[in-house]
């Protein structure tokens, strides 16, 4: 019977396909009449990413999931796409107790109550993976549980293979092509999975202690691995403030703290937390950043340093023509770009950047520059250095929420700057 389930979820999934598409045809009719070339790009891209969003909500968790991370490409989609995208609530309605109840039990291969001195019947948080219920231990530790869904690999799986036959249809356009949706989407798939099997994310956050171990006023919850598995994980409950609720007042040093930890991830580590937004992060009552849904990381090679440098002096004192020829060798790229136009237009965007006072560059808007560029001409970055630059726009992003006077590139420079001078580039 489950080819009757495939083809059950096929039919609703075209049906809202076919819907939505209706939708975006009527909208984009609409912006015909925007006279303003400039705005009426801005519109269709609103208008994607609001046809986009909708629909990803209403198809489920796999699709909020994949919404959530096409939200951290840049690369692949315009800033008021993501913008869109963004909106995607991270809450779902909770599963029954009963369920969470069977699936613990089957995990701890025992009663929950040998288990837990006390457990909350109503969870915490429920997102589109797991939900998280507080609990109690015998000695009266305050603990979170995490539970995932029921059938949630399985149901990953089965939306990826419809997903994957739509991705090859789309592969037969030649534009569409450029994109290489069938190997995005099989990217963007496995990170999914890659969260439904929690003794993944038990192992990051031990990794992610040992590195910060001796870091001041950085913290990863305590794991118990006795009381985790593939499918529960139990981990140390912290209380504390979103980083985006924290009231008004002076947060500079939060702000340099936290750039200081996506850095040494990308640049001394290696290990990067793949969805650190400020609903991964809570500031506690001593002070201390506490970072958590860890299940989502990446591995970056030593070349990305290299590669990060190289980027950073084609943007500093670089000519034109280096920056073209770094794109040539770190990005993909189709094979009919036109480099001479791609090497005016940044020549425009970088002399526009120079021309800024050192306390009014943005890591961000720049990033949005290239991206723009980027699309227009078919070149991407590689995945490894993409997943540095949107963790360091991220960075930015949060700092400037802590301190508007925060800048990203003063803090990368003077932390970059000692392992330059170990390696005799500086």
């Amino acid at each position: 019977m489950r080819w009757l389930g495939y083809a059950i979820r096929f039919w609703v999934m075209g049906t809202l396909l076919s819907w939505y598409a209706l939708r975006y045809g009527v909208g984009r009719f609409g912006t015909l009449f925007i006279r303003d070339a400039e705005h009426r790009r801005r519109a269709v891209a609103r208008l994607r990413g609001r046809i986009l969003r909708v629909g990803m909500a209403r198809l489920g968790a796999t699709f909020v999931k994949l919404g959530q991370i096409l939200s951290t490409r840049p690369d692949l989609l315009e800033p008021e796409t993501i913008d869109e995208l963004r909106q995607l609530q991270d809450r779902l309605p909770p599963f029954a107790l009963a369920r969470v109840r069977g699936i613990l039990e089957a995990e701890l291969g025992g009663p929950l109550e040998e288990r837990f001195l006390a457990f909350d019947t109503v969870p915490v948080a429920a997102a589109s993976v797991a939900q998280v219920h507080r609990a109690r231990l015998a000695d009266g530790t305050e603990v979170a549980v995490k539970v995932l869904r029921p059938d949630v690999r399985r149901k990953v799986e089965r939306d990826a293979a419809i997903l994957l036959l739509f991705a090859r249809v789309l592969h037969l356009s030649p534009r569409a092509r450029l994109s290489d949706p069938v190997g995005h989407l099989r990217h963007f798939v496995a990170g999914i999975l890659e969260q439904t099997d929690l003794r993944l994310e038990v192992e990051n956050y031990r990794r992610f202690g040992a590195h910060f171990a001796s870091a001041e006023g950085v913290r990863f919850p305590r794991v118990y691995g006795e009381l985790s598995g593939e499918r529960m994980m139990t981990m140390e409950f912290l209380r504390g403030t979103k980083v985006d609720a924290l009231p008004p007042g002076d947060h500079r040093a939060l702000a340099m703290r936290l750039q200081r930890v996506f850095l040494k991830m990308c640049f001394e580590d290696g290990f990067v937390h793949a969805d650190l937004h400020p609903g991964n992060l809570l500031v506690t009552s001593s002070g201390d950043i506490a970072i958590f849904d860890v299940g989502l990381v990446k591995h970056l090679s030593a070349d990305v340093f290299l590669q990060f440098v190289d980027f950073t002096k084609c943007i500093v004192m670089g000519t034109p023509h280096d920056f073209v020829r770094h794109m040539q060798r770190f990005h993909s790229y189709a094979t009919d770009v036109d480099w001479l136009a791609f090497e005016r237009d940044i020549e425009d965007l970088v002399t526009r950047f120079r021309s800024l006072d050192i306390a009014k560059l943005e890591m961000g808007q720049l990033m949005n520059d290239l991206f723009g560029l980027g699309r227009r001409y078919r070149v991407r970055p590689m995945a490894e250095m993409m997943l540095v630059l949107v963790a360091m726009v991220t960075a930015e992003g949060i700092g400037k929420q802590l301190y508007p006077g925060n800048n990203l590139f003063h803090d990368t420079a003077a932390f970059l700057a000692p392992r330059l001078a170990g390696l005799g580039l500086a």
